[in-house]
């Protein structure tokens, strides 16, 4: 059974999720994606470009490959990128550490759910329909935003599609654009590493995995306080 809060201790209006390195380990199928994609067209591309993409909107890193050597328009780069990941997907999804229980705890608890990823929809869909049934309430993708991460949009709009005040949710992240979006939208904001650091920064809970993010640790969250497990791990 999930714990409960104190009484005391208010839990979020809601639990905002990104997919990508968040939920699911995914990073390594676009860095695949982009290394086959790359060498197609004769380019090199190190494992150190493929960090530089991470939680960036499609479209800017399909600009980023075009200038590696991709001569394919950025909607044709986005819709390779996408298919590969998305078949991936379909065959296995890469759930991290404690995300199932992070979501059924979240429904046991009564708190809406809502994805917001740079992915788009058709990626996302994989996600949605792999996730324990009624987990997410809305979603928010790539595709449904004009400026997406570290733009603050996508955060605002699943606030806006839920009915609730933004400060009043916990968002989780794992990207530095995917933090700085969610800072900037004033929601509470969790960062777990997955494929790059999370390094302090004012404002910032940083967790080492999504097991430690249980109803207690969202209330103290959103409740204001400040909470830094990796600092005091040493790692």
């Amino acid at each position: 059974m999930p714990d409960l809060a104190e009484p005391d201790r208010p839990l979020p209006a809601a639990l905002l999720l990104d997919m990508d390195g968040t939920l699911i380990d995914s990073e390594p199928y676009w860095m695949a994606a982009e290394q086959e994609l790359i060498a197609r067209h004769g380019g090199v591309w190190t494992h150190e470009d493929a960090l530089g993409l991470v939680g960036n909107p499609l479209d800017l890193s399909a600009r980023t490959l075009q200038q590696a050597g991709v001569r394919l328009e950025v909607d044709e780069i986005v819709e390779f990128l996408l298919s590969r990941v998305a078949e991936q997907v379909r065959e296995h999804v890469p759930w991290r550490p404690g995300a199932h229980r992070l979501l059924e705890t979240a429904r046991s608890a009564g708190i809406p759910c809502a994805l917001v990823t740079m992915s788009y929809r058709v990626l996302a869909t994989s996600l949605l329909d792999a996730a324990p049934s009624g987990a997410f309430t809305v979603a928010v993708c790539g595709d449904d935003v004009r400026h997406g991460k570290p733009d603050p949009e996508p955060y605002l709009r699943a606030a806006e599609l839920l009915g609730v005040d933004v400060r009043d949710c916990v968002a989780v992240e794992d990207s530095p654009p995917g933090i700085a979006s969610a800072l900037a939208s004033g929601a509470a904001t969790v960062g777990v590493a997955a494929i790059v650091p999370v390094p302090p920064r004012a404002g910032l809970n940083r967790l080492a995995s999504l097991e430690d993010l249980d109803t207690t640790m969202l209330a103290r969250v959103v409740g204001g306080e400040l909470v830094d497990l990796v600092a005091s791990s040493g790692h």
